[in-house]
């Protein structure tokens, strides 16, 4: 179903509109011109007003001898019939009328008319005479020099060529800068890209138009940023890693020269080895999640249920009781998400609350259901971190020296947990709490038909 702002209904509102303008162009404008040229000019007026003059002076000063004068040397200066009338189209000449000649008097026109063209002979024309109308007129065949219409052909060729040629013009040019042109920035920018100019943008008047092509164009400024930020990103990975990976090598470098007992030493590559393929295997997951962008599968997942199983993995690891973490969300608490990359996000967080809260504080998972989402938070009693840090704890490799307690980790953990809670739609922010640090989670809610718990014994 096409949009109402589709490419498609501007194009046809463009050239339907015209269509209709040339039509009514041609009509109208053309009508105009041939009405117009059917019309004597004024020269040719003011020379038959001349000639109606020179007849009543003839009349005036000879009579009916001055009018046969005159009208033999009319003969003379015009091809075609001339005559002196009364108004009763009696001759005032010495001129005989036969029935043809009477019968064409019958269709006399003024100067002033429009002269007919369906006729193939001249039209004849009454003339008053200027100083007594009453008196006489002058009756004269229309000379063809005098024929109007002499300029038909040019503004035909104006009309029918050059206007419409003017207006294809404008419609090539409108169409140029409605297609050609944000093609041609789009162009730009794919050069651009080869030419490694990864912050290149397209002009905000394309980006803000509502049809095809503005999709497009927000389509392409959106791969823009994203390959940018990818790219950016996997650089300074690059180089936050082989900073991180300076000290394990030199510590291994200072054992191996300096380290004589075999077993001290064996055990400090073991444990230097295993940093090592921590920090490489939480630099490539960070990595493959920013890159990965396949649709990721959703399923219903039961928060308390997942909470369990990570808080007693945790208790394991860390010596916590299970006392100590708490659960308070709602048993009715059900969130549609991935559950690997979800117990992966959630397992960093309470890795990172327990490692940052004191030997006897408290990791609490509290939650609370908004609309279609559920918002959950997980908070500890480590006393929080600067509110101009709150989101720089989420950047690669970042560790803010002194501004809460404990050690451990490579600045990984939080940037792993907001990728994988984006890529399955959700968000995940900072704020201090009462205690210590509150992260919350904003994830889409799921309402089973006949809840029943997810069996999470399966591979997380």
């Amino acid at each position: 179903m096409l949009d109402r702002h589709s490419l498609f209904w501007k194009l046809a509102i463009l050239l339907v509109g015209f269509c209709l303008l040339m039509i009514g162009l041609s009509y109208t404008w053309g009508r105009h011109m041939e009405t117009q040229n059917a019309f004597l000019s004024e020269p040719a007026r003011q020379a038959l007003r001349g000639y109606a003059a020179e007849a009543e002076q003839a009349w005036r000063s000879g009579g009916r001898a001055g009018l046969d004068r005159w009208v033999t040397a009319m003969h003379q200066r015009e091809r075609g019939w001339v005559g002196v009338l009364d108004l009763n189209l009696r001759p005032l000449d010495s001129a005989s009328l036969d029935p043809q000649i009477m019968q064409r008097l019958t269709r006399l026109r003024g100067v002033d008319w429009p002269m007919s063209r369906r006729s193939v002979d001249q039209p004849w024309l009454r003339i008053p005479f200027p100083g007594a109308p009453e008196q006489g007129m002058l009756v004269i065949e229309l000379p063809q020099r005098f024929n109007p219409g002499q300029y038909r052909m040019l503004w035909r060729i104006v009309t029918n060529g050059i206007i419409p040629g003017l207006f294809t013009l404008l419609l090539c040019v409108g169409l140029y800068r409605m297609l050609i042109v944000p093609l041609n920035q789009l162009r730009e920018q794919a050069n651009a890209w080869r030419a490694d100019q990864l912050s290149a943008r397209l002009d905000p008047r394309t980006i803000a138009r509502h049809d095809e092509l503005g999709e497009l164009a927000r389509a392409f400024d959106q791969m823009a940023e994203r390959l940018q930020g990818t790219v950016t990103m996997q650089q300074q990975l690059l180089r936050d890693l082989s900073h991180e990976m300076r000290t394990p090598l030199s510590r291994l470098r200072v054992a191996c020269d300096g380290e004589s007992d075999l077993q001290r030493l064996r055990e400090r590559l073991t444990r230097e080895v295993d940093c090592m393929q921590q920090l490489v295997e939480d630099t490539l997951q960070l990595a493959w999640q920013d890159a990965e962008r396949a649709p990721m599968n959703l399923e219903p997942i039961e928060v308390q249920a997942l909470w369990e199983l990570l808080a007693e993995n945790a208790s394991y690891e860390s010596g916590w009781s299970l006392a100590r973490l708490r659960c308070e969300v709602p048993a009715d608490c059900w969130v549609q998400g991935n559950l690997n990359h979800l117990a992966q996000a959630l397992e960093n967080l309470l890795r990172n609350a327990i490692r940052h809260s004191p030997a006897d504080g408290v990791v609490r998972l509290g939650g609370q259901r908004e609309g279609g989402y559920w918002r959950l938070w997980l908070e500890d009693e480590g006393g929080g971190v600067a509110e101009e840090d709150l989101e720089r704890i989420f950047a690669p490799f970042s560790r803010l020296d002194g501004s809460r307690p404990g050690d451990g980790g490579f600045g990984l953990g939080l940037s792993i947990a907001r990728s994988a809670i984006q890529r399955q739609g959700g968000t995940l922010w900072a704020e201090n709490g009462k205690r210590g640090l509150r992260l919350w989670m904003r994830l889409p809610l799921h309402v089973p038909a006949s809840p029943q718990r997810l069996n999470l014994t399966r591979s997380l």
